[in-house]
């Protein structure tokens, strides 16, 4: 599965040592919020320095991830985990996310975007167009 969204969160890994082979290991933990018109949070995980190292996640940074979910049973509870195993960072919606086009720019190297609404012929009055009298309403 897969969810593109911002990273909110960059929790405290993981760290421990494994009972069967008395090796360490670490698990980063990060959220994810979705920018739907209702945003969701995913928490999800990325298990071993090499992945956390490889990813090198960081808070603000929009992305793909790319995750399993797996459940396991604990004293009699269940228990779902997600966790990543591919990132995508996506620079194109980085970038439309940014700040907008300031007024005087150019787009697409076009022309210069008008800040004001073109003047009416002489003579001719548009129907949202100010009153020769002075008056701003248009009726």
């Amino acid at each position: 599965m897969e969810i593109t969204g911002k990273i909110i969160a960059v929790l405290e890994p993981r760290k421990g040592t494994s009972n069967r082979t008395g090796n360490e290991w670490i698990c980063g933990q990060y959220v994810l919020e979705t920018m739907d018109q209702y945003p969701r949070k995913l928490f999800f995980e990325v298990f071993g320095a090499d992945r956390m190292q490889q990813f090198n996640i960081q808070l603000g940074e929009i992305m793909t991830v790319s995750f399993d979910i797996d459940a396991r049973e604990y004293q009699g509870r269940w228990y779902n985990g997600v966790r990543a195993f591919r990132v995508d960072r996506n620079v194109q919606t980085a970038a439309a996310t940014a700040a907008p086009l300031a007024p005087d720019t150019t787009p697409f190297g076009g022309a210069p975007v008008p800040t004001q609404a073109p003047a009416a012929p002489a003579g001719e009055t548009t129907p949202f167009a100010p009153a020769a009298d002075g008056e701003d309403l248009p009726f």
